[in-house]
């Protein structure tokens, strides 16, 4: 006689018989035992990266799609004649580009005045797509007062009324804008404005032709730095954003070249009969927000020779497009290594 719980003697074979306990039990566990092993084996065969979750934590995200946007040069840098404006307009919206950035409206020999100011914004706002305007020095630098005094300052005040009421753009079709206005700091600089297409940062900034509006004559240069501030500040904010957002590249559009693609060894005084180069400071700040930007950045404006054919020029990461008095239409392919090249010419 055994206690319960006790173990069988020394010896003693357990209980096979067909309707015994241990044969039934191992008869419902035998199942089980094979299902366990075949996913062990299951597991074993898999691949390692199927366990680990891609980096990131899910598929990479599609790049956007490509487009391209036109350039308008500067009309009106040699000639008068409105109907240049209105051909260069036509024929860049026949390009159906996602968008229009058009640098001047007169002639450095034109009348700055409140009526030919309105004339040109209606045939800017007549651009069945959304319309850019970036001014030119000639529209305001060197306007004069009827004494023969400089009136630049209030002239480009009543620009700025004209053409930027509020945050959208020129055109048929508007485009929401983000305006550096916007900023109480800088409320006056309604001219400065960017927007976003394709995952790529566009902005206008107001640098004019004539070496940035530097006046060579003793005494502060009110105008130049206060603009120079409020420049600063919107490059600072620009390259700020396009980094957190890990934007492929940045399009900055001025009427002045600034240079910033020459080589330090190239004479960048070249040209101007001031003293001091304008455009240094500018220069200096998009260089170096550039070598830090993992993207690119393209400088298009409206100095342009009319003589040679159009082209991108690189230096590093910085790119520079300049347009004559017609318009070139740029192709964006986000996701390749060239990303900005020419729309009618062979892609690098």
């Amino acid at each position: 006689m055994r206690r319960r719980g006790a173990q069988p003697a020394t010896g003693a074979r357990p209980d096979t018989r067909p309707g015994s306990l241990p044969a039934l039990a191992r008869r419902v566990h035998a199942p089980w035992r094979a299902l366990a092993t075949a996913a062990m084996a299951l597991l074993l065969a898999a691949p390692c990266a199927a366990a680990i979750p891609a980096e990131g934590g899910g598929a990479a995200a599609r790049p956007a799609r490509p487009f391209h946007f036109s350039a308008l040069g500067h009309p009106f840098r040699a000639a008068t004649d409105e109907n240049l404006l209105r051909r260069a307009i036509t024929e860049a919206n026949q390009d159906k580009p996602a968008f229009i950035v058009a640098t001047g409206i007169k002639a450095p020999t034109e009348a700055c005045s409140d009526r030919l100011y309105a004339q040109r914004r209606d045939i800017l706002d007549g651009s069945p797509r959304p319309l850019v305007l970036l001014p030119a020095g000639s529209d305001w630098a060197g306007c004069r007062n009827s004494a023969g005094r400089s009136n630049a300052i209030e002239r480009l005040n009543r620009l700025r009324e004209v053409f930027y009421p509020d945050s959208q753009s020129l055109g048929v079709r508007r485009m929401p804008l983000t305006r550096l206005s916007a900023n109480v700091k800088f409320r006056s600089y309604a001219e400065n404005a960017y927007w976003e297409q394709g995952g790529i940062l566009f902005a206008t900034l107001n640098i004019p032709d004539n070496n940035n509006h530097y006046l060579p004559e003793a005494g502060r240069n009110s105008e130049y730095e206060d603009r120079l501030v409020a420049n600063r500040a919107w490059l600072h904010r620009l390259f700020l954003m396009a980094q957190r957002r890990n934007m492929e590249g940045i399009v900055l559009f001025t009427d002045g070249d600034i240079k910033a693609h020459v080589d330090e060894g190239f004479s960048l005084l070249s040209g101007f009969s001031a003293k001091q180069d304008g455009y240094a400071p500018v220069r200096k700040q998009v260089r170096t927000f550039a070598e830090k930007y993992k993207g690119k950045v393209l400088l298009v404006d409206s100095q342009g020779d009319a003589k040679a054919a159009p082209a991108i020029t690189w230096r590093g990461n910085l790119g520079r497009l300049g347009v004559a008095g017609e318009w070139e239409t740029v192709r964006i392919v986000p996701g390749t290594a060239s990303l900005f090249s020419l729309k009618d010419a062979d892609a690098p």
